[in-house]
Parts: C-alpha cells; sequence; structure tokens
C-alpha cells in the first residue's frame, strides 16, 4: 500500500496505518498511544510525519468536526459522511443519503468539478442520551 503510494515503508508509517485502522477517528494523541505500544521509542514528530504523509498520499482521511481536534480514518475511497456526539464526541461513519438528496447538489458549482460533499450530522448518542434521561 505504501510503496503503490510511492511512500517509502517505515515502520512508524506502518504502525500509523494500523493505529488508524484500529482506531477508526481517533485523534493524534489516541494514534501516539497505539504506535508507542508496538514502537516504545517513537517519537511525537514521527507519528505527526507520517500521518501527513499518509493523508497526503490518499491513504488516510483527516477530518476536524467543528470545535474538534482533528482525527483520522482509513475509509477513504467513499464519499461518506460522519455523525458526532456533542456530549461525548463520539464520530461514527454515515453512508451517503440514498435517492434524492437534494442537499448534496451545490445550486451553483461556479465552474467547479465538485467530486465529494461533507455533510456532518450533529446529536447525541445512544450512550449520552440514556446518561442524561437516568440523571
Amino acid at each position: 500500500m505504501l510503496r503503490s503510494a510511492t511512500l517509502r515503508v517505515t515502520r512508524p508509517r506502518v504502525a500509523v496505518l494500523g493505529a488508524v485502522h484500529a482506531h477508526p477517528h481517533a485523534d493524534t494523541e489516541t494514534i501516539i498511544g497505539a504506535v508507542r505500544a508496538e514502537l516504545p521509542a517513537v517519537s511525537h514528530q514521527a507519528v505527526y510525519d507520517s500521518l501527513h504523509a499518509l493523508t497526503g498520499a490518499g491513504l488516510l482521511r483527516r477530518i476536524q468536526p467543528a470545535g474538534s481536534v482533528a482525527r483520522y480514518e482509513t475509509r477513504i475511497a467513499d464519499n461518506h459522511h460522519h455523525l458526532v456526539c456533542r456530549s461525548c464526541g463520539t464520530v461514527v461513519d454515515v453512508d451517503c443519503a440514498i435517492g434524492e438528496a437534494p442537499c448534496l447538489t451545490a445550486s451553483d458549482d461556479h465552474g467547479f468539478v465538485i467530486d465529494q460533499a461533507e455533510v456532518t450530522y450533529w446529536g447525541t448518542c445512544p450512550s449520552c442520551t440514556a446518561a442524561a434521561q437516568s440523571a
């Protein structure tokens, strides 16, 4: 995968890919912790550099819901969206709307060739809803 993206195969890059695959929508600190479980001596900078290179090569997707830190995911080959819990910050994938979806078609494309629409749904996850109801 790295070679096909013309990236050198390094232990930090392989570990970062594995960490993001194991922890979808993880923030940088979570990824650093997961990588350090495999490579204890890896530096913060090596993880940041790997995230930057892998995102630039299209092997990872960086998302940053409003008011949140950047998060990373390996689901890159489709145009999916996200649900974000306003309470705990949990992020989950949502497939694109099926059928008529007028909000995904720009009213005026201004000459752009549109290849992706980014939609973020906000709400409260089932765990936070249950906790609020029992409080």
